[in-house]
């Protein structure tokens, strides 16, 4: 059974920075693709940033040249750098893996950024 255990979520001010983090239970080399995915109270939840195996990105407009994924295989472990933090950034960011038709999530971490 796969895990991915988010963490790195927290407060922040506007104009800040935080770096999350989401660790799967294997080789994320299995992975056909991983993500994160963020949902707002109210709201569907959207896609912010992804990475495919072959480690091409992509990112949610609202994001873009603020938001870096990136990943360390030896770790297992997917990152997403979070700058230039605005309140409309505030939400619920979860950890996605897909292999195949499978998908997985991972429990969330709330990223709240203040006025």
């Amino acid at each position: 059974q796969v895990q991915l255990v988010e963490s790195g979520g927290g407060l922040v001010q506007a104009g800040g920075s935080l770096r999350l983090s989401c660790a799967a239970s294997g080789s994320i080399f299995s992975f056909n693709a991983m993500g994160w995915y963020r949902q707002a109270p109210g709201k569907q939840r959207e896609l912010v940033a992804r990475i495919i195996s072959g480690g091409s990105t992509n990112y949610a407009g609202s994001v873009k040249g603020r938001f870096t994924i990136s990943r360390d295989n030896a770790k297992n472990t997917v990152f997403l750098q979070m700058n230039s933090l605005k309140p409309e950034d505030t939400a619920v960011y979860y950890c996605n893996a897909k292999r195949l038709q499978a998908e997985y999530w991972g429990q969330g971490t709330q990223v709240t950024v203040s006025s």
